[in-house]
């Protein structure tokens, strides 16, 4: 079986009009880009990471590392979901690294992780952002393939997230579950079989009437929808939501993106406009 090792570097950077460019880029199988797309209302360059192939396989090593430059501001997603195949041995693994100058933003929103029965899978992001950058970094999770009877059925899932600002470490986090750990962890949230997750940290320097956004994110709690949001030591906030199945975690994180949007603009842009 063929394993790949891909890559993914872009590099943007804002022009004197204010407008973000894709000043560089490199990517080699199973990543794609897509052509970029420049939101004038969000003022946000929108780029698509595309895997053409079927999806994840054992020995897969992939590797992203993303650049933006002073006063840039760019939307990073994908189009489809991230499935990660049955492995009879070995592991898949995924370093990203995300880099956001002063003035900028970045976000990274992709589709969710799908883990099928018995894969392995470790995933390393580690964000620098400068003082005065601010991002938005969204992991999430569907618990396999629910219409196969594969949820809950992976052998191991690894997620460790590592954030500095200004050169200080203000969050790090491990999770490293086997399947059936964490369906014990959805059962406890009352979400039943079919339980979906996503963890969001948002980087950014406190201001005044940051109480208004937080409690309108933390009023969408209710109707089976888990959500919560906790400051960071400095700079940023956790936001974890817990879902009983897909489409109410869609629901929920275009909600919170929304409520969000009038103290970030440019999470109005749609990652779906592509």
């Amino acid at each position: 079986m063929a394993e790949f090792s891909g890559h993914l570097s872009l590099r943007v950077s804002a022009r004197s009009d204010g407008r973000t460019i894709l000043a560089a880029q490199s990517f080699r199988a199973p990543y794609h880009v897509s052509k970029p797309y420049w939101d004038a209302d969000a003022r946000t360059l929108l780029v698509q990471a595309v895997n053409p192939t079927a999806g994840i396989l054992s020995g897969d090593r992939l590797e992203s590392d993303i650049d933006v430059g002073k006063n840039a501001a760019l939307l990073v997603t994908t189009p489809s979901a991230s499935r990660i195949f049955k492995m009879k041995d070995g592991t898949a693994e995924s370093r990203q690294h995300f880099a956001v100058a002063a003035g900028a933003w970045l976000e990274v929103m992709p589709e969710p992780l799908v883990p099928h029965r018995e894969c392995s899978y470790h995933q390393v992001t580690r964000v620098e952002v400068e003082a005065g950058g601010e991002m938005f970094f969204a992991d999430v999770l569907m618990p396999g393939r629910v219409a196969h009877g594969e949820a809950w059925e992976w052998k191991r899932l690894g997620l460790e997230i590592e954030v500095r600002l200004g050169g200080e470490l203000i969050l790090r986090e491990r999770f490293d579950q086997t399947g059936a750990e964490l369906h014990a962890l959805a059962e406890l949230a009352g979400s039943g079989p079919a339980a979906c997750f996503a963890n969001a940290v948002l980087v950014a320097e406190p201001a005044d009437g940051d109480e208004i956004w937080r409690e309108a994110v933390t009023a969408l709690h209710r109707d089976g929808l888990w959500v919560g949001v906790s400051p960071l030591r400095r700079g940023g906030w956790s936001i974890k939501l817990v879902a009983p199945d897909g489409m109410h975690l869609r629901r929920g994180m275009r909600a919170v993106r929304q409520v969000m949007s009038g103290r970030f603009p440019r999470l109005a842009c749609d990652p779906r406009k592509l």
